[in-house]
């Protein structure tokens, strides 16, 4: 398994013994692209993305959640929203931001909300 599904596998864990729901996994919608994670939260339906880094050489994983992403995941989102008709539900945007060790184990796991 890649670093980066294995980062994903263990945000999804983590969401579920929080006690969300998850409702898809690497979703995607035609060309604009795709969402790590989709889960549920006592109503709030979350879109989650996933960064994992094994060092913060290149900057910690949630600062490569940039405005353009940020921007792709919105407009996925509302493609999620209207297709399933949840476009009534309350909505919430989280990044994950996993650290690993070298050997790929997750060793820190912090979900951050973001605009």
């Amino acid at each position: 398994m890649s670093k980066g599904k294995a980062a994903e596998a263990a945000v999804a864990d983590e969401l579920l013994r929080r006690g969300m729901s998850l409702l898809a996994r690497n979703y995607r919608f035609h060309r604009l692209g795709e969402i790590d994670l989709v889960v549920a939260d006592r109503g709030a339906v979350c879109f989650v993305e996933v960064k994992s880094r094994s060092s913060d050489r290149f900057g910690s994983p949630a600062e490569a959640v940039t405005a353009a992403k940020v921007r792709r995941i919105r407009r996925i989102a509302a493609c999620f929203l209207q297709e399933r008709r949840l476009e009534d539900r309350e909505v919430r945007f989280l990044a994950a931001s996993v650290q690993c060790e070298s050997d790929g184990r997750v060793s820190c796991i912090e979900i951050l909300p973001f605009d």
